[in-house]
């Protein structure tokens, strides 16, 4: 199987367990498995090749995610501009990829997550009006199709918007896998019409689907165990500690 994959025994062992913490994570929270998946693969394959790992995993735990909890009909309703506008723009966002060097979007996507959840950390609280949430959407949409198109990792500032609508906890879930599953398909066809989608990666992205749902299966039942205060502060502490981690990864990769 390792060599169909092109996967030596060490890196595919790398590999489950990455996904198996990746997928965790996302149990957990509700993100963080293209990022966490990305970062860790990136190291043995280059940023590319791990985009497309990433991709089948993160596809079917954001269905998953998206298409279950109840509430879809309404916040499609309600998010709509959003998610068309994160759509779309993706494809400028994987353009740009093949177009800075290494490790720039990184470094970028990282600070942006430290700068959002030290303030909110420390107490700051973000709302919207009601009148705001369609052009306040659009532009979010916007800059976070770009950067996941750029980065692989659908997180900012998408999630900074959701959180800011003040949807309940399990609404945020589902919104956040509404906004993952779009953009995941978004960019498997982007990375297709950019050549960036090899045969052998896509395949053992296929096999990183069983570690990845057994990672999202632990983390959900340690969520269920969560206060509704507890679990956005755990959504804070992932955003932080996702940025510190992709700052030093950012710079190692561009220098």
């Amino acid at each position: 199987m390792t060599e169909i994959l092109g996967l030596d025994p060490f890196l595919l062992a790398i590999a489950c367990i990455a996904f198996v913490i990746a997928g965790f994570v996302k149990g957990l929270v509700g993100f963080g498995l293209p990022a966490i998946g990305l970062g860790l693969m990136t190291v043995f394959v280059g940023v590319e090749k791990a985009m497309v790992l990433v991709l089948w995993p993160a596809f079917l735990t954001n269905a998953w995610q998206g298409l279950s909890g109840g509430y879809l009909r309404p916040l499609v309703t309600r998010l709509w501009p959003f998610l068309t506008t994160a759509v779309l723009a993706l494809g400028v966002g994987t353009f740009v990829l093949t177009q800075v060097p290494e490790g720039a979007a990184d470094l970028i996507l990282g600070l942006l997550m430290v700068a959002y959840a030290v303030p909110m950390l420390a107490g700051l609280s973000l709302s919207l009006k009601e009148k705001n949430i369609m052009p306040v959407g659009i532009v979010a949409g916007l800059l976070n199709g770009v950067f996941s198109g750029l980065t692989g990792a659908f997180t900012v500032p998408g999630v900074m918007y959701l959180q800011a609508l003040g949807l309940r906890r399990d609404e945020l879930i589902q919104a956040m896998g509404l906004l993952f599953l779009l953009s995941t398909t978004a960019l498997g066809v982007s990375l297709g019409g950019f050549g960036l989608m090899s045969g052998r990666e896509a395949l053992a992205s296929v096999v990183l689907i069983v570690p990845a749902l057994s990672g999202v299966w632990f983390g959900q039942r340690i969520r269920r165990q969560v206060s509704e205060t507890a679990f956005r502060r755990l959504i804070l502490i992932a955003i932080f500690g996702l940025g510190v981690y992709l700052v030093p990864l950012g710079l190692w990769r561009l220098f």
